[in-house]
């Protein structure tokens, strides 16, 4: 398999939006965590491009608008009908004073509050303002930013925003949008399966973004929800196959895992993971790329970069050949499910 492989995102529609095989994620070009140059994203963009890359996609989070502006910027010397785009809603961008700049993990932003805003006005105030920071006449995949847990704080908050999304007009709006062909597809791009679930059952989508609840440390969307989209071939696009960097870096100190200090139990599983690797001659990274792919319903995968030379990297081990016995092993030990499926059988 190969990065720039062609993928449909939904194989039975009549005229399937086409990814590739690995997209290009945007947080990190929202100078998360740290400060990235306008020279060096654009570099890092127009590696993935170069690279076979034709999927880009990126949230009016990430940097505050930054990210956006950045993948416009390039989208403009890419031409926009050679990628497959998205973007997000959920979150409007306001002007607002020093002091009430919304607190995220991304440094150097424009000076925005972030509020949230799942009605019908929230979607299409949202959907426009994207494409005035794209600088593009539509998007093709439009997909409803974190209605989970792990943003708003609890059930009842997540809850509360699903309902918004329904009660208040925001499905009516992206039914409308793609209804009329200002998108091709619909979504929600989440950390958290469980809200997929659900949001299958209340309405029709194309996709999800799911970040970090499939990966070599986590398989419990197994259960029922993987199966569900491959029933309904509803496509998944894997965010955070390194869950936030610990199968990235390995059990090293101060490893991340889910954007936090990993826990001792997690320190030690992927020790054990890395050692079965290493049996293999295989990089815990590569292992880590490539089970996701594995899966029928997940149709592209989207890990982060910052420079060019990780895009590089992460092209490189997408097309390794990883041998089988890995997985097996890794079965074996009870290191990841016995019903995961693997790369060779999918």
């Amino acid at each position: 398999m190969k990065a720039s492989d062609p993928v449909a995102l939904r194989a039975s529609t009549a005229q399937p939006v086409t990814l590739t095989r690995m997209g290009f994620g945007g947080a990190p070009l929202g100078n998360l965590y740290r400060r990235v140059e306008e020279a060096d994203a654009q570099a890092t963009l127009q590696a993935a491009f170069d690279g076979g890359m034709r999927y880009f996609d990126t949230a009016p989070q990430y940097g505050l608008g930054l990210s956006e502006q950045r993948f416009g910027q390039a989208t403009r010397r890419f031409g926009r009908d050679a990628i497959t785009l998205s973007t997000k809603v959920g979150r409007l961008l306001e002007d607002c004073g020093p002091d009430a700049v919304t607190p995220t993990a991304f440094v150097d932003t424009p000076q925005k509050k972030i509020v949230y805003d799942y009605t019908y006005d929230g979607v299409m105030r949202s959907h426009e303002a994207s494409l005035a920071r794209l600088g593009v006449e539509r998007v093709d995949i439009l997909l409803v930013h974190d209605v989970d847990v792990f943003t708003h704080g609890s059930q009842e908050a997540s809850d509360a925003k699903v309902r918004e999304l329904f009660d208040g007009g925001g499905y009516r709006a992206l039914r409308e949008l793609k209804d009329a062909g200002q998108v091709r597809a619909i979504g929600a791009g989440v950390n958290e399966w469980q809200v997929c679930e659900r949001l299958l059952g209340l309405g029709d989508f194309d996709a999800f973004l799911l970040a970090g609840r499939y990966t070599l440390l986590e398989q419990e969307a197994l259960d029922s929800f993987l199966p569900l989209c491959v029933k309904r071939d509803v496509g998944i696009i894997l965010g955070g196959p390194y869950n936030s960097g610990i199968l990235a870096t390995g059990a090293i100190e101060g490893a991340r895992y889910n954007y936090e200090t990993a826990p001792a139990d997690i320190l030690d599983r992927v020790r054990r993971i890395e050692a079965v690797c290493a049996a293999h001659g295989v990089k815990l990274i590569e292992a880590a790329l490539q089970f996701v792919m594995g899966h029928p319903a997940v149709r592209t995968v989207i890990p982060g970069a910052m420079t060019p030379e990780e895009v590089e990297a992460n092209i490189a081990l997408f097309s390794r050949n990883v041998p089988a016995g890995l997985w097996s092993d890794l079965k074996g030990q009870n290191l990841i499910r016995p019903d995961a499926p693997t790369p060779e059988e999918n």
